[in-house]
């Protein structure tokens, strides 16, 4: 019996196979879809595609328009979370000022970020502080939520020991609520960069000159499928590439973790 389980854990696709066979699936169905009449108007067959990325990237348009939402995401995210943190924990630490604050939170959080567009707009313009202040509503929310949740969360026990054992507040906060809340903080981080990137091609049809949503938009209006298939898919893996990052800061934040439980 063990010998017929090895046998079948052996045909298991590792982790590389599986994502290699679920692109070539994909990458066979976008062109299965690009041959027919109806998808070919909407869905530009890979080979134009990627046609489309080579001229972008020896005209250096597309580097260009990349960087220009990559710094908008960058700065955005950055200053949302630098904010989010003291916010968020201050609202979990001190329950007065989360009784009058988090209604307000909780109520800001249901509305879309791209409904504050206009307002952004007429206070800040059309320049580029209005798309990076757009991201960093939309991600501050998020961030704050989570990672208050991760305060609020905290095992009272914990707290408890910790004062029982002579520890002052300062103490608790630093040695307590933040490690136990630093997994809140990493799922923050990447809740925080999907509100991101979704608020950044909204944000960027506000007047922007460069910007990946920019590049979309004004390919819309010609029809150039190809290019517009390709900002998707250029967001698309940005994105991935983003949320790998954060993952492999979770595992060391994680083995940083279960050190500590194994030194305790």
């Amino acid at each position: 019996m063990s010998n017929s389980f090895k046998k079948k854990k052996g045909h298991v696709l590792s982790k590389w196979q599986g994502a290699l066979l679920s692109l070539v699936i994909a990458v066979f169905l976008w062109w299965l879809i690009s041959l027919s009449p109806s998808g070919g108007k909407v869905f530009a067959s890979p080979m134009e595609v990627m046609g489309s990325m080579m001229e972008s990237l020896k005209s250096g348009s597309l580097l260009q328009n990349f960087w220009a939402s990559l710094k908008r995401i960058i700065i955005g995210f950055l200053l949302a979370f630098i904010c989010s943190l003291p916010v968020a924990f201050i609202l979990g630490w001190y329950k007065t000022i989360c009784t009058i604050v988090e209604p307000w939170i909780q109520f800001l959080k249901n509305i879309p970020p791209i409904s504050y567009i206009p307002l952004v707009v007429v206070a800040a313009g059309v320049g580029e502080e209005s798309k990076i202040v757009v991201i960093f509503i939309a991600c501050f929310l998020t961030m704050t939520i989570t990672i208050f949740q991760g305060v609020k969360n905290v095992d009272s026990t914990l707290i408890k020991a910790a004062r029982v054992l002579g520890a002052n507040d300062f103490t608790i906060f630093t040695r307590v609520v933040v490690p136990a809340s630093s997994p809140f903080i990493i799922t923050a981080m990447r809740l925080g960069l999907s509100s991101a990137l979704t608020t950044l091609i909204a944000a960027e049809m506000t007047g922007a000159a460069r910007g990946m949503g920019v590049m979309i938009q004004s390919s819309s209006q010609y029809f150039r499928m190809d290019i517009v298939l390709m900002g998707i898919l250029v967001i698309g893996v940005l994105g991935l590439i983003l949320q790998k990052l954060v993952r492999m800061l979770e595992k060391r934040v994680a083995d940083w973790q279960d050190t500590i439980v194994e030194e305790g």
